[in-house]
């Protein structure tokens, strides 16, 4: 057999074979754990399923519901607008304090520690101790502004102060954000800062025409992962708000809608056809921001035409 392969193609063949034999384990929790459930999921969403009993495919019947169904739209907007309000408060408090971090302060290193610790707390803890921060009477937050004499909201209780206070929580854990644009801001020359004083630009200046076009790629990346984040958000409001979304359902989010159906009405074929629609939803938001790119994001040595 080997008298008809070449040895040029005996070395490639052998090289893949090696490589794949490398990325086997992956491949194998891909198909079975990603790929497999993914696919099934869809034909659930074709279908009428309640666990106990066998699926009865319907074929769409599931999506054209959701069309009719007032809770489902109550959900995507809640979602849309928490995302609206927690991506940009995200990246502008990550970056501000990342640019601040990236000076030569005292303690610098302990400071970074600190702002990524939070970072380390995530899921149900973070519901737990937000709803001790937040809660109208007893919070930490409304004890410290009574201190000053400003009476503070009722976070967890008014539906005007429900989303915020999610953003407010997600804010908390922006360490992760912080370190990416902390790594991008120490790419950036030294001699373009320099080069822009001596031609007189001032602070603002230097951030915008220098600090912005360089960690854009960073920037980029972090507003991707915030509004993917963003749109799947699920425990802390689970924790806080319960299934049933908080009052008058103004911290019902997609997910967690998604969750009531499928684990409390067990109606999976519909949560299966929720948990597609919201697929395509990020899919669509990220594609226009990867789109929208174009415009924004500049990469060393691009050549633009």
């Amino acid at each position: 057999m080997k008298a008809w392969i070449s040895p040029r193609w005996r070395r490639i063949f052998g090289e893949n074979l090696t490589g794949y034999a490398f990325i086997t384990p992956w491949l194998i929790g891909f198909l079975g754990f990603t790929l497999w459930p993914m696919m099934y999921s869809f034909y659930l969403s074709l279908t009428k399923w309640d666990v106990f009993n066998p699926p009865q495919f319907i074929g769409l019947e599931n999506y054209f519901r959701l069309l009719h169904d007032p809770t489902f739209w109550k959900a995507l907007r809640n979602t849309i607008y928490f995302t609206s309000l927690a991506v940009p408060a995200q990246i502008t408090v990550a970056l501000f304090i990342a640019l601040l971090l990236n000076r030569s302060i005292p303690g610098r290193g302990l400071l970074r520690t600190i702002y990524y610790l939070p970072t380390l707390i995530g899921g149900a803890p973070l519901g737990v101790l937000w709803l001790m921060l937040l809660h109208h009477r007893t919070g930490i937050i409304n004890r410290f502004l009574a201190f000053f004499g400003i009476e503070g909201p009722a976070w967890l209780i008014d539906p005007v102060w429900v989303i915020p206070s999610v953003v407010l929580m997600t804010i908390w854990g922006v360490g992760g954000t912080i370190v990416i644009f902390l790594a991008a801001l120490q790419g950036v020359p030294r001699e373009l800062y320099e080069a822009a004083e001596i031609d007189g630009a001032g602070i603002w200046a230097r951030f915008r025409y220098i600090t912005l076009p360089i960690i854009s790629p960073a920037l980029f990346f972090n507003i991707v992962m915030a509004v993917i984040g963003s749109m799947k958000v699920f425990a802390p409001a689970y924790v806080l708000f319960t299934a049933q979304g908080g009052p008058q359902e103004a911290g019902l989010f997609y997910v967690l809608y998604l969750y009531r159906k499928a684990f409390i009405s067990f109606e999976m074929g519909y949560a299966s056809a929720l948990a597609w629609v919201l697929f395509f939803l990020i899919l669509t938001l990220t594609l226009l921001i990867f789109k929208s790119s174009e415009l924004w994001v500049y990469y060393e040595r691009e050549v633009r035409r």
